[in-house]
Order: structure tokens, then C-alpha cells, then sequence
């Protein structure tokens, strides 16, 4: 057993090894070809490694290599925040530990907030969820179903309700219950950037009228796949409200997880939470030490 699988455990680290195929073979392949049978790092190189990140979409502004690029990214990389969610553990001294959802129909986030519910009612803490999106019928429906598979409790209301009602009778459900984490989805539109705010904002201060220091995290989640498109929503989102994490999803099916490096240093919030997978097991906690090895290991 290796040092990576004595921090990380063997089973999660082959699913990361697993889910980052895609990103890793066209990544891997490409800086194979920019550096083979060079001897030093030349003009050339330097261009096709660029390219390489490029097209991994790292992007173009962490492809500026200056002549130093792997040293660049070296310092990208310890730089980052450290995760704090080991095996599905949350601070101490909040409880419950509140987690506002957020981020655009379609990346996954309800699935998402399935996945956390039973991961950290896999680690022992007793989850509730609250359906504040109820600006889509399905999207409560969606969430219900999480809720009855992983077999955690949901708080929800009709669609059209206000959301904010939705997140205050959640979180005072779960002081109630001494529940250890809240889980509340939120709805994942940005037409209208203004109207998003002042909803989010909104949601927060109800959820503070209980709980003056929640809530605890906002979860920004979005779909590694989209590449760039993924850079743009937490532009939209981080202007909207303070995110203080991201998850990035369905990394197993792109050649695009290189944005994973972009996001978290352009926006210096940490990525706290990957999917490499539809299995409920397969949103893991984010490690970057884990993260850089997989995608640079030559093993298949």
C-alpha cells in the first residue's frame, strides 16, 4: 500500500484514478508529445505544453507560462485551500452545520445533494435536506426521491412557494431534530443576476434569524465537462453571493478536468467535493495532492 492510499483509502483512490481517465490520458498524451526527444525546454516545448492545457482547459490564463510552466503550476497547486471535510466530517461546533446549495439547472446538483446526504449519513452524522428550489416542480421531486433513496428527511412546500420560507423551516426543523448537517437546494437560474441575489441574500437572512452564524458553507456546484462554460457560472455565481466552496461534477465522462485547476485558482475558493461517477460512493472529497497525482500517474 502507497502513501496516497494510506491517506486517502485504497477504494476512494482508485475511483479518483478511475474518474479522471479521460481528463489524464488526453492530458498525459499531449505533454508525452511536447516534451519527447527534447532535452531541454526550448521555445517549441514551451507552445505545446501550452497547448496541452489548454486543451485540457486549465486555461488560458494558467497557460501563461513565462518560461517557467511547471513551476507555475507547482505554485498553483500549494496554493490552493486545504479541504476540511475529511471522511465526511464536519467542523465542530456547529451543529446543525448548514450548507446552502447552489449553482445552475443541469450540472448536477441535486444528484449532488443526494450523494452528500448519503455520504454523511454513511459517516454517521443524521442529514436533513430542504427543497428551496421551488421554482421547478421537478426539482422538489427530484430532491424527494434523494431524500426516500438515501433515507434522510426532506423539508419541502408546493412549487411557487417562497424559498426563503423553504430554508427557515428547514433549518428550524433540523435544531429541532439535533440533526448534524442541513443540506438546502436552492434554484439554479441566472437570467435575471439582480433577482438571484436578492434571493439568495434573502435566503441566508431568514436561515440567520435561527442560526446567527449560518449558513456555514455555500456549495457552488458545476459541470467539469462544460470546460470554460464552468468558469463562467462561478464568475456569475461568485458575483451573486459568497460561495465558499465548489464541487465539480462528472469528471469520469471529460477530457476537461483541467478546469478544475483554473476555477480554484482564479477564484481562490476551494473545490471541496469531485464526481468521478453516477454511484452514490462516487462524489468524493476533494484532496489536491491526490487530485495532481492521479492525473499525472502513468498507470492505467
Amino acid at each position: 500500500m502507497g502513501l496516497f492510499d494510506k491517506l486517502f483509502g485504497k477504494k476512494e483512490k482508485e475511483s479518483l484514478d478511475q474518474g479522471l481517465q479521460k481528463t489524464k490520458e488526453g492530458f498525459l498524451s499531449r505533454l508525452t508529445k511536447a516534451v519527447a526527444g527534447k532535452s531541454t525546454v526550448d521555445e517549441e516545448v514551451l507552445d505545446n505544453l501550452e497547448d496541452a492545457l489548454v486543451s485540457a482547459d486549465v486555461g488560458i490564463n494558467t497557460s501563461d507560462l513565462n518560461g517557467l510552466l511547471q513551476q507555475e503550476i507547482e505554485k498553483l497547486l500549494v496554493d490552493a485551500p486545504e479541504q476540511s471535510y475529511r471522511d465526511f466530517n464536519t467542523p465542530s461546533g456547529n451543529k446543525p452545520y448548514v450548507i446552502l446549495v447552489v449553482g445552475v439547472n443541469g450540472v448536477g446538483k441535486t444528484t449532488t445533494i443526494g450523494k452528500l446526504a448519503y455520504n454523511f449519513k454513511k459517516a454517521g452524522k443524521s442529514v436533513l435536506l430542504g427543497a428551496a428550489d421551488t421554482f421547478r416542480a421537478a426539482a422538489v421531486d427530484q430532491l424527494t426521491i434523494w431524500s426516500e433513496r438515501v433515507g434522510v428527511p426532506i423539508v419541502k412546500q408546493g412549487m411557487g412557494s417562497d424559498p426563503g420560507a423553504v430554508a427557515f423551516d428547514t433549518v428550524q426543523s433540523g435544531v429541532a431534530r439535533g440533526a448534524d448537517v442541513v443540506i438546502i437546494d436552492t434554484a439554479g437560474r441566472l437570467h435575471n443576476k439582480a433577482y438571484l441575489m436578492e434571493e439568495l441574500t434573502k435566503i441566508s437572512r431568514v436561515i440567520k434569524k435561527i442560526m446567527p452564524d449560518a449558513p456555514h458553507e455555500v456549495l457552488l456546484v458545476l459541470d467539469g465537462s462544460t470546460g470554460q462554460n464552468a468558469l463562467e457560472q462561478a464568475r456569475q455565481f461568485t458575483a451573486a453571493t459568497d460561495v465558499t466552496a465548489l464541487a465539480i461534477t462528472k469528471l469520469d465522462g471529460t477530457a476537461k478536468g483541467g478546469v478544475v485547476l483554473a476555477i480554484a485558482n482564479q477564484f481562490r475558493i476551494p473545490v471541496k467535493f469531485i464526481g468521478v461517477g453516477e454511484k452514490m460512493e462516487d462524489l468524493l472529497v476533494f484532496d489536491k495532492h491526490e487530485f495532481v497525482d492521479s492525473l499525472f500517474s502513468l498507470e492505467k
